[in-house]
């Protein structure tokens, strides 16, 4: 036919408006349905919309945990039962179980990674706090667990809205082992101690219920990973799929796992992530001993253990660590696996059980373990909102305090590494303040990797500018700064009466799957960096963001720079912390919490080298600061303060005594080290007299005349036996001074814990000798002898 007549096409008028109609009306119907959708939570047991619920055990409230699970497991089919193996868990509607999807993530913040958690018209954010490694850096143990109480009261406000779910998988506790791995960031640093508390803390914050009336419920559950010796993602075509780290037992015990064995047994942690690489040839999700042996054996893990995602799946087709799929999935349930993030359990358990390659008993211990979870978290309670958080809601998120506590954490996290006098700037003085650099202005750059939708945004070049007049460049278009506009910067910095540029990395320079192959500053920023501070009439500040350390020797020597602040990703209120600071509104007491090196260090030692002592036998200069011999560019704990504060001991034993039995070998033999087990570590005795434990108390004075926080460290250097560590921390605390204000800080030193070393083959020893305490500058000797 050809063109349609007049009446064909008016014809044609009402059926198109009929159609838009239609269109319109289905799409207030969908929004309508998905408004409704997100309104409510998932949860099983729903006995007032369904009575005939009421008579299944799981469902009883009444009834331990164990005997619930007992009754569900029973009445699961092998194909129900297989559902239960993955992460977004089948559900079972003839018992009255939705589907549930245990993938949600809170690093620092509920975040939008992971297909459990949404943000909405309802709850468009929720508060992002610094990325950890900034948090870390404030060595402040009650800061960990107020942080972790505001993440998890925002999930559940957000859960009550069918927004979030109930299990996070949060914290990341590796070790910080090598300055260029991208995920660094995500860490509490390269220091066991401080990962430990960091990870407990968090852990308990987020955890913990508010009445705290039984241990055994949850407030969300959290998820320590990644398991085990993990810090290699992408570098030099070495990925994390197939890289195999060759670990010793000493260097297991001693750095990598004690982070893990804190989540475990100090935060009672509800899961276990298993990483993607193979220990010592081992593919970690497979590994019955470091799953069955020490998580859930040794250190008695009250909860489920969790596969990174596709971690089954990458052991089989990257690693080939089995034959077929059927083996990859019974080897890793045997090994003590629970949960698989991603399918691959769930399309290949039915096969290996009917290859004979897996006992169904063993797949209902590993859904037992997850079930025991969710019903610690009310999950089979029924209506959550009849329930203890029941009453939270949108109302809860983004609140004014748990915006202010975001700013807080950045405060106490930054890290002023240098300072030539003239920081704090005077608002009064500076009438005009150049800000340059690619990250003065930056949003999303602030709140790192694994975030959320933050509350809201204050950028650095909005803090500054709202305290003084300031001119803005960005000086680089990103931060891979491949050209720099230094005509245009040089001309701002020499016309203004002081300088701030804020430089360093993003998520392009370090993330996850993206290791750095240097510490240089991006592209030309250094060169940016000089040639600002050269035509400067004023004095420079340079303030660093980034996860990892750069090689800023340049800056660190340069006399024209008057300051440096390291503020790692500082989160939504970055730009209020880092003005704070600079304007004296703050007086700094962030620490660092890894190691800054110089280039020629990784020129020299491969990012695959695990170990973490030095070898003179080949140059190799050992790692972190317990352990690396060359030289720094800042070191671990550094950071300054507008205050000055001095120490001086007021306790401390000069000789503990060990009581050996008759028959030990010790008195017969010369020892360099004991067991740190035995009858010596219940009756060891400090001077004649005490227990095995003994105190030191450290008198504190802020000597300058503005008030400050000042972080204590109590450090320890062993006898050099068992390859012990250089310097080792004991203890940190973190004390506010007023001016002229002293204090007295106590430590309490478990001799066999605290005193005690990783030897060769992974058994903790007391080494015999001197032991030498620093606090600063102060050092104290104290031997131990039998």
């Amino acid at each position: 036919m050809g063109s349609s007549s007049p009446l064909t096409r008016r014809s044609r008028e009402p059926h198109s408006l009929a159609s838009v109609f239609i269109v319109f009306l289905c799409f207030v119907l969908c929004f309508a349905y998905s408004s409704n959708a997100q309104s409510s939570p998932v949860f099983a047991c729903d006995v007032a919309g369904n009575p005939s619920l009421a008579a299944y055990g799981f469902c009883n409230t009444v009834l331990k945990i164990e005997n619930r699970v007992a009754d569900l497991v029973g009445r699961l089919t092998l194909q129900e039962k297989i559902g239960f193996l993955v992460s977004k868990a089948n559900g079972v509607t003839r018992l009255g179980i939705p589907t549930y999807e245990w993938w949600s993530e809170a690093l620092h913040g509920v975040s939008y990674v992971g297909p459990g958690t949404h943000f909405s018209g309802q709850v468009p954010g929720a508060t992002s706090f610094p990325q950890v490694i900034l948090t870390a850096a404030s060595f402040n143990v009650s800061l960990f667990h107020a942080i972790g109480k505001v993440v998890s009261t925002e999930a559940r406000a957000m859960y009550n809205v069918g927004l979030a779910g109930l299990t996070y998988w949060s914290p990341n506790v590796n070790i910080f082992r090598d300055p260029r791995w991208g995920r660094g960031q995500e860490t509490p640093g390269e220091d066991p101690l401080l990962s430990s508390k960091y990870a407990s803390g968090y852990v308990k914050g987020l955890q913990e219920t508010d009445d705290g009336a039984d241990a055994n419920r949850l407030k969300v559950a959290a998820c320590c990973k990644h398991y085990t010796a993990y810090d290699v993602d992408n570098w030099k075509g070495v990925e994390r799929y197939n890289f195999n780290a060759v670990v010793t037992q000493q260097d297991m015990d001693d750095t990598y796992q004690p982070p893990f064995k804190s989540c475990v047994i100090d935060g009672n942690v509800a899961s276990v992530m298993c990483s993607y690489n193979q220990v010592n040839g081992k593919p970690t999700c497979a590994d019955p001993d470091l799953l069955s042996g020490v998580i859930r054996g040794e250190w008695k893990l009250n909860g489920y253990i969790v596969s990174d995602c596709d971690s089954v799946d990458v052991l089989y087709k990257n690693q080939h660590y089995t034959k077929t799929p059927a083996e990859a999935a019974a080897i890793s349930i045997n090994a003590g696996l629970d949960l698989n993030c991603g399918s691959f359990l769930g399309q290949h358990t039915e096969d290996a059980v009917k290859a004979g390659l897996v006992n169904v008993s063993a797949i209902d211990n590993a859904i037992s373990n997850n079930f025991v979870t969710l019903m610690r978290l009310g999950f089979f309670d029924g209506d959550p909102k009849r329930q203890i958080y029941g009453g939270l809601g949108p109302k809860d998120v983004c609140t004014p305090a748990n915006q202010e506590l975001a700013a807080e954490a950045a405060r106490q996290g930054i890290v002023l590494l240098k300072n030539t006098g003239c920081l704090p700037l005077s608002p009064v003085a500076i009438k005009s303040l150049a800000v340059i650099g690619p990250n003065a202005n930056v949003t999303k750059t602030m709140i790192g990797n694994y975030e959320g939708t933050p509350c809201k945004y204050t950028t650095p070049l909005q803090g500054l500018a709202g305290t003084v007049s300031t001119t803005y460049l960005p000086g680089c278009s990103n931060v891979a700064c491949a050209v720099a506009d230094v005509d245009a910067a040089t001309k701002l910095a020499a016309a203004a009466d002081a300088t701030v540029l804020v430089i360093g990395a993003d998520q392009s320079i370090e993330a996850e799957s993206r290791d750095r192959v240097d510490l240089n500053l991006p592209g030309k920023q250094q060169e940016l960096v000089t040639q600002v501070a050269k035509a400067a009439k004023g004095p420079v500040f340079l303030v660093i963001m980034s996860g990892g350390g750069f090689d800023i020797t340049f800056a660190k020597n340069d006399a024209k720079i008057a300051g440096i602040l390291w503020v790692g990703y500082p989160g939504e209120a970055g730009g209020i912390a880092i003005a704070d600071v600079i304007f004296g509104r703050y007086n700094p007491s962030g620490r660092l919490p890894m190691t800054w090196y110089p280039q020629s260090y990784v020129e020299k030692v491969p990012m695959t080298n695990m170990n973490m002592r030095p070898d003179t036998s080949n140059g190799y200069p050992g790692r972190s600061y317990r352990f690396y011999t060359g030289e720094t560019v800042y070191a671990f704990g550094d950071g300054l303060s507008y205050t000055k504060c001095s120490h001086s001991l007021v306790k401390a034993p000069r000789l503990l005594s060990l009581r050996l039995e008759e028959n030990h070998v010790c008195r017969s033999t010369e020892c360099q080290s004991l067991d740190a087990i035995g009858p010596h570590c219940e009756n060891a005795v400090s001077g004649g007299g005490g227990g095995p434990a003994f105190e030191v108390q450290v008198k504190v004075i802020n000597d300058g005349d503005r008030e400050g926080i000042h972080t204590v460290f109590l450090f320890t250097t062993p006898p050099a036996v068992h390859g012990s560590p250089r310097k080792h921390l004991l203890g940190f605390e973190k004390i506010r001074l007023g001016k002229k204000e002293e204090a007295v800080v106590t430590f309490k030193v478990e001799i066999c814990k605290d005193l005690s070393v990783v030897d060769e083959v992974g058994k903790r020893k007391i080494a015999l000798g001197k032991h030498l305490l620093h606090v600063g500058d102060l050092k104290h000797s104290l031997s131990i002898r039998i």
